[in-house]
């Protein structure tokens, strides 16, 4: 784990305390209205999203689904390389709908485990999903181990598959939802398998958080729909006219990300997992 130095933990300290605020105004500001997430003016607005191009031989990209398919519409480098770490903030809070402080931080956090300038350099996608260093983790919902793929740009279609056919709830039309509790499941499950499959598996606590972080991503920005989810997940692009289900009007909040997160590791039982392998 990274330690941070006396001005990192200060500029923390600062994001964490403007983050708590604009948690408090959220509860009060009126929503932004449905096609009026993502800014005028931004990639996506109105559900009109830049030319859907998948990576050719070359090109750079990461872990994840939402980073890949910012790259694959062209709202970052379609080759995934030279990616300002300004814009790859502003990006990801224009097209999901975070509050700055969350990119903010995600920014700087990259930044720093790679050890280079914020405001000067520059990042690949692939970079970002270093084994461990940050998003990049073992018993992946959507990746194989690192151990089985070591180049982790592309998404593992039968862990997809699965988890998608787990879906569990309905919205009003009757249409298939995940829920906290399918995740949940399905991350012991992923788990339970990793651990007893990869002989190099490590999960330490900060990972377990960032993989229930990166998961919660599933319900809070896409709203768990399986539709939606299917084209995200196994082709990384944007279905047409779709925008970040986060309504709030400073845009979603660590706080508020983090009651989801914590509910979802809270419901992970990999132990029950490992009982029915040993059966």
């Amino acid at each position: 784990m990274l330690l941070a130095s006396f001005p990192e933990v200060i500029q923390n300290i600062c994001i964490f305390s403007y983050d708590f605020f604009l948690t408090l105004f959220n509860l009060v500001a009126p929503k932004r209205g449905v096609g009026r997430v993502t800014p005028h003016g931004s990639p996506g607005a109105g559900g009109k999203w830049p030319e859907f191009i998948p990576p050719k031989e070359g090109d750079k990209r990461s872990p994840c689904p939402a980073l890949n398919a910012l790259a694959n519409h062209g709202i970052l480098p379609r080759d995934g390389r030279n990616i300002k770490f300004a814009d790859l903030n502003q990006h990801v809070r224009d097209t999901f709908n975070f509050a700055p402080t969350f990119p903010t931080f995600t920014a700087l956090f990259v930044a720093r485990y790679l050890n280079k300038d914020y405001n000067k350099d520059t990042c690949d996608l692939a970079e970002i999903g270093l084994h461990n260093k940050g998003i990049e983790h073992d018993a992946s919902l959507l990746r194989q181990d690192v151990k089985f793929d070591p180049d982790q740009g592309a998404p593992y279609l039968p862990f997809i598959d699965e988890l998608l056919a787990s879906a569990s709830g309905k919205d009003a039309d009757g249409n298939p939802l995940l829920t906290v509790a399918d995740l949940s499941r399905y991350s012991a499950k992923r788990r339970a398998e990793a651990r007893a499959t990869n002989p190099d598996f490590v999960l330490d606590m900060q990972h377990k958080m960032f993989g229930s972080s990166n998961n919660s991503g599933l319900l809070t920005i896409f709203g768990g729909r399986v539709a939606d989810l299917k084209l995200i997940l196994r082709e990384e692009r944007f279905p047409d006219g779709w925008e970040s289900r986060v309504r709030s009007r400073m845009g979603m909040t660590f706080f508020t990300l983090n009651r989801t997160v914590f509910k979802l590791e809270r419901g992970i039982k990999e132990e029950d997992y490992t009982k029915v392998k040993s059966d």
